[in-house]
């Protein structure tokens, strides 16, 4: 496939190759298109009697007879044994800023190196990347990118860390798994993006082989799973305690949409539940909700009712509070919990200035924690 085509490929199904990516561009565009699924063989699932299997990835324990594929779309029993079909199958790459993710307190001012393929094991009624998560492999155009070929694309580029995101990488468990390994090999550190919506087995199993992980916490209330995500929000939960629990950074996103999960006591009894459980100094961003996907008739979040939630979950004791979605907002910034001094100030996914010294703030030498290089 000659480059140019490549490019016209690129931008018509969302496989953002930009330009910033660096000289890796040229050796990437090489690997070319492919429309054929990969077949191997997916982790953490049983056999079960008559050529059946259950899948135990995820809380929804698909349980699926020969020739039938999971809730996600990627997966697929074929004659007793479970594949994944999107092992090394790239949809979306791109270099990214980290703080796009965003992680505020993971590597600022540094580059990840972001993949994806198809496929996702809930339905958010809200995504923003519907066309990639909610569609099937065969759907969307994707290249072989192996993740021995990830790993060297993202030191090429310079990026300091690999990010599994834009849809949703349990689905593509193995391919991020391997990927995470190949990049530790060269030095690079894994960054994951998630919902959350994944067992414990192959959750702690992950955590031996990444960095940091990002949780989408899309409400505090299991109706709201219910009939906008398609999902369980026990599990999600139980992830975060986990992650929490572990050696790997760990940040919550919440995104705040108006009516729907935007009630003051929904977020205070959030915010409460994560300084018990995950800790006072896990940041937390609340972000600006756009209509999209299947929610056009909401307005965007007002910047007021964000406001308002940091204020709330400062008061219930988290540390680390951020707004996002709305660039030039004083709630982009990290500054001490203890003598307030501005130590990091951001515009969007800019970093303008970076005061933390060896982890701490530099006036009072309180720790600020994360991973800060």
């Amino acid at each position: 496939m000659k480059r140019r085509q490549f490019l016209r490929t690129a931008a018509g199904t969302g496989l953002a190759l930009g330009a910033q990516a660096g000289p890796f561009l040229e050796e990437l565009y090489a690997f070319g298109e492919t429309s054929n699924l990969s077949m191997v063989e997916a982790r953490f699932y049983k056999k079960l009697p008559d050529r059946e299997i259950e899948c135990n990835l995820c809380p929804r324990n698909c349980r699926l007879g020969d020739k039938e594929r999971g809730y996600c779309g990627v997966r697929e029993n074929r004659d007793g044994t479970y594949y994944t079909l999107v092992y090394g199958k790239a949809c979306s790459a791109n270099v990214d800023p980290i703080e796009k993710k965003p992680f505020f307190h993971f590597l600022p001012g540094t580059t990840a190196f972001s993949i994806a393929s198809a496929g996702c094991n809930v339905n958010c009624k809200f995504c923003q990347n519907w066309e990639i998560s909610q569609v099937r492999p065969e759907q969307i155009r994707h290249v072989d990118l192996p993740p021995a070929q990830v790993a060297e694309a993202a030191r090429r580029a310079g990026c300091a860390s690999i990010a599994y995101t834009y849809s949703e990488p349990v689905v593509f468990y193995e391919y991020m798994y391997d990927a995470a390994v190949e990049g530790r090999r060269l030095g690079l550190r894994s960054a994951v993006v998630t919902a959350g919506h994944i067992n414990s087995e192959p959750l702690r199993e992950l955590l031996k082989v990444v960095d940091a992980v990002k949780v989408d916490l899309k409400a505090f209330r299991q109706d709201f799973y219910t009939h906008y995500v398609r999902g369980e929000l026990k599990p999600v939960l139980d992830a975060i305690k986990t992650i929490a629990a572990s050696k790997v950074w760990l940040e919550i996103v919440y995104l705040v949409i108006p009516s729907l999960n935007d009630d003051p006591a929904e977020i205070r009894d959030m915010a409460r539940w994560i300084k018990t459980e995950a800790g006072p100094d896990v940041p937390v961003h609340f972000s600006r909700f756009q209509p999209m996907y299947l929610i056009k008739n909401l307005p965007p979040t007002p910047v007021s009712t964000l406001e308002k939630a940091r204020a709330a979950a400062l008061e219930e004791g988290l540390r680390y509070v951020y707004i996002g979605n709305v660039p030039g907002q004083q709630g982009e910034n990290t500054t001490c919990p203890n003598c307030r001094r501005l130590l990091v100030e951001r515009y969007a996914f800019d970093i303008r200035g970076n005061e933390i010294k060896d982890g701490r703030c530099p006036s009072c030498r309180t720790v600020i924690p994360g991973v800060w290089g």
